[in-house]
């Protein structure tokens, strides 16, 4: 099983916050296929950092800087996901896909990818450049390999 890193804990304790009030330890352990004791220990570290405010039995509360974090987080999230679409990846997958990615990314990365995709949706459905990879993924070839 994969480490879970902090930002993967403040997303979800984001979701179920803003579901339930307060995202309860037991409600997180069972969200992130983890035991109780490893969220206790990462509620811990969270709340050390400012990020979340804890107390047993009650759950754990997001302070302003850990919303924040989480609304940059997935923010992060839907850029990573858009471009995967664009790329053709369906949707399930590229949901997938951009949990992991996300949280290995620099925010200079992020920041461009995001502007790439603000680009991309912007322009004339479909641009050419888009049909021409798809194209190229189904068939493997290019424009180029068509005319030689």
């Amino acid at each position: 099983m994969r480490k879970l890193t902090r930002e993967e804990y403040i997303e979800t304790i984001h979701v179920l916050q803003k579901k339930f009030g307060r995202a309860k330890t037991g409600l997180i352990a069972a969200h992130m296929g983890v035991r109780p004791p490893s969220v206790t220990q990462m509620l811990g570290k969270l709340q050390s950092d400012g990020l979340l405010e804890y107390e047993p039995y009650l759950g754990a509360k997001l302070t302003p800087k850990g919303n924040r974090l989480a609304r940059e987080l997935m923010a992060r999230h839907r850029v990573i996901a858009d471009l995967l679409e664009i790329l053709g990846i369906g949707n399930e997958q590229a949901e997938k896909d951009a949990c992991v990615i996300e949280h290995h990314m620099s925010p200079e990365s992020a920041e461009r990818l995001k502007k790439f995709v603000e680009f991309v949706q912007a322009a004339p459905k479909d641009p050419q450049w888009v049909v021409r990879f798809r194209r190229y993924c189904e068939t493997g070839e290019t424009e180029c390999t068509k005319e030689q």
